[in-house]
């Protein structure tokens, strides 16, 4: 077998793609399919909900198209398949005069003159979709279904499990770095540089019999970890920014696109396809940047002009099998995803890749782990009110007070009319406590938690681009049309500022060098003064 023959398995048009109860005897595949084999948490649970279950248990495993359910499902229908009834695909039904709704509605049927557990495999959406079309036969397993797409989970009977992907997160953040442990251990098992694993095995026999390749080169990349890294990285970026889920299935078939497209591993990483995760990241493109030391790379590169240590990196990369690279916008390409490569990057290549350095993303992992970790220790304190006395609470205060720049830095902007501006000052600072009772569900956003005068606003949440625009309002950035919803989030926390401002007593009446402070001493009596 032929290297490319055993990653075509990756690919999202293989017929492995979706895992179906053939023989293993006949499936030639097989040894690769379980060496690249993940256990992940979700399986582990279902395991054991699987083993534990009683003869009236239905066990609802849900998750996204591609997110692994049919791996998961077939694995323990062949096992456990005397014992345990099995719906594998609730999308599908099992005749053409049968709608999917009716075939769950006939499994259910059936599962209630059983003596056996029963185990649905189901996406959300059609979970959605019996709750509303099911049969009334089924009125109780519906209402639960509701109960369930509701989050009204304590009101579920124990007889009834739902163990779904969305639960258990491909991504985690933490002080170190970003993390998949999905992603990297298949990229560790699919690399690694042992005759045990039967792709290198491959890989190694190819090497020796036919030289350097583009696929062994876009596979030698691969199994560095320096690339394994800046990929599971560039996923993460995707995940913040774009909103990108990452399933199963679209992480085997990025890899075999990287691996198998026609070019060098760093250029079809960000020459876009028909595969979801390379579409989202095409606009990460490091070639695109422009800063002075990238420019000037670019520059001397199509003048001919080349460092020597540029030259030794050349050197260095030659012996991966990388020749034919000509475009600086592909060197670049090549620097990003070598970040953090001792070995073969040196002075020259480190002063670049430095250049690619996200801080938007940095800055964004650090407020949510502070969120995600506060314990109201002094330090945490001073941390988490630097975050929001630098970047939200200053960004609200220019957003709301950009008709009227000269306000003091704890001053609002109420109002203005014929010329008059009318402000109050108001002490804005982070909700501590709300912060400490609240814990962190998903990486995509984290609600960040105000109050003013003591009164709590209702929390904000905060994602990758919402704080790319407080950083942007920071720097004196002005929103527009672009940025609607998230300054609809700004809109709707300036709501409530101004709702505490209105029961504020005093009021500052200001028009141009002029300044006049109203006092509300009474219900009928207000004190003027006039500030110059």
């Amino acid at each position: 077998m032929k290297l490319i023959e055993a990653l075509s398995i990756l690919s999202k048009s293989s017929p492995y793609a979706v895992s179906t109860e053939r023989e293993q005897s006949q499936d030639l595949f097989a040894g690769y399919k379980s060496h690249i084999y993940i256990k992940t948490d979700i399986e582990a649970d279902f395991k054991k909900a699987l083993l534990s279950a009683k003869p009236n248990q239905i066990i609802f495993l849900c998750g996204s198209s591609g997110d692994g359910k049919s791996e998961i499902l077939t694995q323990y229908s062949k096992k456990h398949k005397a014992t345990h009834d099995f719906h594998l695909d609730a999308t599908h039904s099992f005749n053409p005069t049968q709608t999917a709704i009716q075939a769950l509605d006939n499994r259910f049927s059936e599962f209630k003159q059983s003596d056996k557990p029963l185990v649905v495999g189901i996406n959300v959406g059609m979970l959605g979709n019996y709750a509303e079309e099911g049969s009334e036969e089924h009125g109780d397993i519906k209402k639960v279904v509701r109960d369930y797409l509701s989050r009204k989970r304590s009101a579920i009977p124990e007889h009834y499990v739902f163990l779904n992907f969305e639960d258990y997160p491909k991504f985690t953040l933490n002080a170190e770095s970003s993390a998949s442990d999905f992603a990297d251990q298949f990229l560790k098992k699919l690399t690694a540089q042992t005759l045990e694993n039967p792709f290198y095995a491959l890989y190694d026999r190819e090497l020796k019999s036919q030289g350097h390749t583009q696929l062994t080169t876009n596979f030698a990349l691969l199994s560095r970890p320096a690339v394994q890294k800046s990929l599971i990285d560039l996923l993460l970026k995707a995940r913040l920014i774009k909103d990108q889920f990452l399933t199963a299935r679209a992480l085997l078939d990025f890899i075999f696109q990287l691996l198998a497209a026609d070019g060098y591993l760093f250029d079809n990483l960000f020459a876009g396809s028909d595969n979801e995760l390379l579409s989202r990241i095409q606009s990460f493109d490091p070639s695109n940047l422009h800063t002075r030391t990238v420019d000037e790379f670019v520059l001397q590169h199509s003048l001919g002009i080349e460092h020597e240590d540029f030259s030794a990196f050349k050197a260095k990369i030659n012996t991966l099998g990388i020749f034919e690279v000509t475009e600086a916008t592909s060197f670049l390409r090549l620097f990003y995803v070598l970040n953090g490569d001792d070995e073969l990057c040196n002075e020259f290549v480190s002063n670049i890749q430095s250049e690619f350095t996200n801080n938007l993303v940095e800055a964004y992992a650090s407020a949510w782990m502070l969120h995600r970790d506060f314990d109201g220790s002094g330090k945490m304190r001073k941390a988490l009110s630097s975050f929001y006395k630098e970047t939200l609470i200053a960004a609200l205060h220019r957003y709301c007070n950009r008709h009227a720049p000269t306000l003091d830095k704890d001053e609002y902007l109420v109002s203005e009319l014929n010329g008059y501006k009318t402000s109050v000052s108001l002490e804005i600072k982070a909700d501590l406590s709300e912060i400490q009772n609240n814990a962190l569900e998903k990486i995509s956003t984290f609600n960040a938690y105000l109050k003013i005068d003591e009164q709590s606003l209702k929390p904000m949440p905060i994602s990758v681009k919402l704080l790319e625009l407080l950083v942007k309002i920071g720097q004196g950035y002005r929103p527009n049309k672009h940025d609607k919803n998230a300054v609809l989030l700004l809109d709707e926390a300036l709501e409530q500022m101004l709702a505490v401002a209105n029961q504020k007593d005093t009021l500052f009446i200001l028009k141009g060098d002029k300044r006049y402070k109203v006092v509300k001493e009474e219900s009928d009596y207000f004190e003027v003064s006039g500030m110059h």
